[in-house]
């Protein structure tokens, strides 16, 4: 009988638990500059930019023509063109994806995503909350040691004039 009444106080106590912490993540958005309705975005993003920048998703790999781009100039938010990083700082990663190892800082918002079983560092931009990738630790040792993996579509192209 013990058993059965520490089981169920258990379990009413995982139960609160959890419903505590769903709240408090659904009360936690943040308020951007650049603030729009789910139909007003899908109505300016194309399908796949939605997908990326709104829903968090990812683009395949090597399917964006800006990761061989090397041309000089600016990548900004493809909802908000706010910039978002500078061309001197892109590297090639081998990953598929753009890839820099710094950020315009103060443009980049930063957060945690667990939506793999492990934690990663999300990056958005912080003008509009677009989802832009995620920031690892693999980076060129000779620079920031960072390497900010952006998909391509969540960015525009600027060239330098």
């Amino acid at each position: 009988m013990k058993k059965i009444i520490l089981l169920c106080l258990t379990i009413v106590l995982y139960n609160c638990n959890g419903n505590a912490q769903k709240t408090a993540q659904k009360t936690e958005q943040k308020a951007y500059k650049v603030s729009k309705t789910d139909s007003e975005w899908k109505a300016q993003l194309s399908k796949m930019e939605y997908y990326v920048l709104r829903k968090a998703g990812t683009e395949r790999p090597f399917s964006s023509p800006l990761n061989k781009n090397y041309k000089a100039g600016t990548y900004v938010c493809a909802a908000c063109n706010t910039p978002l990083f500078k061309s001197e700082h892109k590297f090639d990663s081998g990953t598929g994806w753009p890839s820099f190892d710094r950020e315009i800082k103060g443009h980049v918002a930063f957060g945690s995503d667990n939506k793999l079983g492990y934690s990663r560092d999300e990056e958005h931009c912080a003008t509009c909350g677009g989802h832009l990738g995620h920031v690892f630790n693999d980076g060129p040792i000779n620079t920031t040691g960072k390497r900010h993996c952006i998909n391509g579509v969540a960015l525009k192209f600027i060239p330098k004039e």
